[in-house]
């Protein structure tokens, strides 16, 4: 989800709106910003409900810490599984209660994105999966391999 919110970029930002005749441009189109592109009122929440006070939406480790919050309310509001990374996305995208809603059935593109980032994780997983025994070796093994 990371990557395709922000190609993990820390200071990824929505696009801009333009307004008068769309030439000139006024504000962006969303409070998402950094890694997660978490809005502000959802990040808020983030740091509300988990404490961490000095998180950044620029930082990594908070941006990954946010997403897991996510996925987790995901899995705790809407019983979506943490591995299903296609609902998680639309819960992502559309929120807890657009998701409810299925507000994504009128978003055939957002399905496609969504199918899009399934696809992707199944990827990493599989990478993940070749080189798994060599991360679980110790940094002194490692030396010898």
């Amino acid at each position: 989800m990371m990557y395709q919110e922000s190609s993990f970029r820390h200071d990824a930002l929505p696009p801009r709106d333009y307004v008068f005749f769309g030439m000139i441009p006024w504000g962006r189109v969303s409070s998402a910003y950094g890694y997660s592109q978490a809005k502000t009122p959802t990040w808020a929440d983030y740091v509300r409900e988990t404490g961490n006070s000095g998180a950044d939406r620029d930082d990594f480790e908070d941006a990954i810490d946010f997403m897991g919050w996510f996925i987790h309310k995901s899995q705790k509001v809407n019983g979506v599984s943490k591995w299903d990374a296609y609902a998680q996305y639309l819960n992502y995208h559309e929120g807890w209660g657009g998701y409810k809603r299925r507000s994504y059935d009128k978003k055939p593109w957002l399905k496609k994105v969504a199918s899009k980032v399934k696809a992707r994780s199944l990827r990493y997983a599989t990478q993940l999966k070749t080189c798994e025994e060599d991360l679980q070796k110790g940094w002194f093994m490692k030396l010898f391999s």
